[in-house]
């Protein structure tokens, strides 16, 4: 799944500024390649609008209805992502709680576009996610590398590069801690072929040339691997796409759907999905949005693999982490200590404050220090202090894992094979007179 520009070259954040004049806006960019909040008509970055991209994408807003249904059929309290709204959006999540609550099966479909040796604390918001979704479903999961992508949409990624990439991100994901008995991780290069190929072709005989201009913003410069891609990115989706996992009896595996956690830039890929699904007899996939986590120059973009100074990455030391978050991390706060006490910071636009509302566990705690820096009972360097501690514990911990994965574990996650899970527990009796 793709974090970086394709070709012809996008602009990135700072580009963007550069290049507006100062009297002329420009609108927010969010596609799979693309992410910036806009620049206002003074030439300042804007944060993304993400009430604007919900209506735009045609998504729903995760209501607290929802989140209460969550609750009551699964018997867990919601993510703290959920509850803070960094998972905000969703497609027919509520089709898949239906499933749950009866027993019925369903699977969980992520990925990660490897770019780089390492990833940043960005890329694990996803993975974070679907790790407790896999917990609280007892669902399996499938965990597509698209190397592939990767090589066709950069022209500094040479395919040994992006394979190579593959797996050092594999292993970084198998440290989230994913069940290895419910998780099958894959690499497009090692694994297309048979059942998951056909899929691949079914989907490339009905997406046309000018639905993927539309979605994704295509021209004629745009390599054909990049317009096919979408084919492959929707293969997952489809359950019939892993015999090994789900048997081989196409009809009834083909009634199997899946839900997609993912930031809400990956939502134009399986809008194409989702549209041509039925039509293939296949349930169309249900998705889950995040937020982005910001980079560190603050709201309005998101961390990039191949901008060092504007992430946190997993493999980063501690030292490390503490000097870029003192000396990149934007501030919300005062210019100095004086108007800090006398006007209090703002949180909204605030990174390290947006970064403990990702990573801090407690509510109640969260929300203390949000009064304290909105009154100026907080100042700047504390809370900057007080995310560099969070961070450098959600690292440290992270790479303590990372440790322990081996080639050998590796192997077994990449390997085809049956899994084993147990779905609900205790589903509800279905009258079968009234289905």
């Amino acid at each position: 799944m793709a974090d970086e520009p394709g070709q012809p070259p996008a602009l990135t954040t700072l580009s963007l500024a550069d290049q507006a004049p100062s009297s002329q806006a420009v609108e927010q960019i969010i596609t799979p390649f693309d992410v910036s909040g806009g620049v206002d008509e003074s030439g300042k970055l804007l944060p993304v609008d993400y009430d604007k991209l919900v209506r735009e994408f045609g998504a729903h807003r995760i209501s607290k209805e929802l989140l209460e249904r969550f609750e009551r059929v699964t018997g867990h309290r919601p993510h703290r992502f959920m509850r803070r709204g960094i998972v905000f959006s969703h497609r027919e999540l509520n089709l898949i709680l239906d499933r749950y609550e009866k027993g019925q099966p369903f699977y969980l479909y992520t990925g990660r576009g490897p770019s780089s040796d390492s990833m940043h604390v960005g890329h694990t918001i996803p993975f974070e996610f679907t790790k407790w979704l896999q917990d609280v479903f007892q669902c399996p999961l499938v965990i597509m590398l698209t190397d592939d992508e990767k090589f066709m949409h950069s022209q500094k990624i040479e395919i040994d590069d992006a394979k190579r990439y593959a797996k050092a991100n594999a292993m970084d994901i198998i440290a989230v801690g994913f069940d290895m008995k419910k998780t099958f991780i894959f690499s497009d290069f090692d694994f297309i072929g048979g059942a998951f190929y056909e899929n691949m072709c079914r989907m490339a005989k009905r997406i046309t040339i000018n639905s993927v201009r539309g979605t994704f913003g295509f021209n004629d410069s745009n390599n054909v691997g990049e317009f096919h891609f979408c084919a492959t990115q929707s293969a997952s989706a489809f359950a019939t796409s892993f015999p090994h996992i789900f048997g081989t009896d196409k009809k009834k595996v083909a009634s199997i759907p899946c839900l997609i956690p993912c930031a809400i830039d990956q939502d134009p890929y399986f809008r194409q999905c989702r549209e041509h699904a039925e039509k293939m007899k296949f349930k169309k996939p249900a998705l889950i949005h995040s937020i982005f986590l910001p980079a560190l120059q603050g709201p309005g973009s998101k961390m990039s693999a191949s901008v060092d100074t504007s992430a946190i990455f997993m493999s980063d030391a501690a030292s490390r982490i503490k000097n870029k978050i003192n000396k990149y991390a934007f501030s919300g706060g005062q210019d100095t200590a004086e108007l800090q006490r006398q006007h209090g910071g703002n949180t909204k636009a605030d990174v390290p404050f947006q970064y403990l509302t990702f990573f801090l566990e407690d509510d109640d705690e969260l929300e203390r220090i949000r009064v304290a820096y909105e009154k100026g009972e907080m100042l700047t360097g504390e809370i900057k202090q007080r995310c560099i501690a969070e961070l450098q514990e959600y690292v440290k911990g992270f790479q303590e894992r990372r440790a322990q994965v081996t080639v050998e574990i590796l192997d077994e996650y990449m390997s085809q094979r049956p899994l084993e899970w147990t779905g609900n527990p205790n589903p509800i009796k279905v009258d079968k007179e009234k289905k």
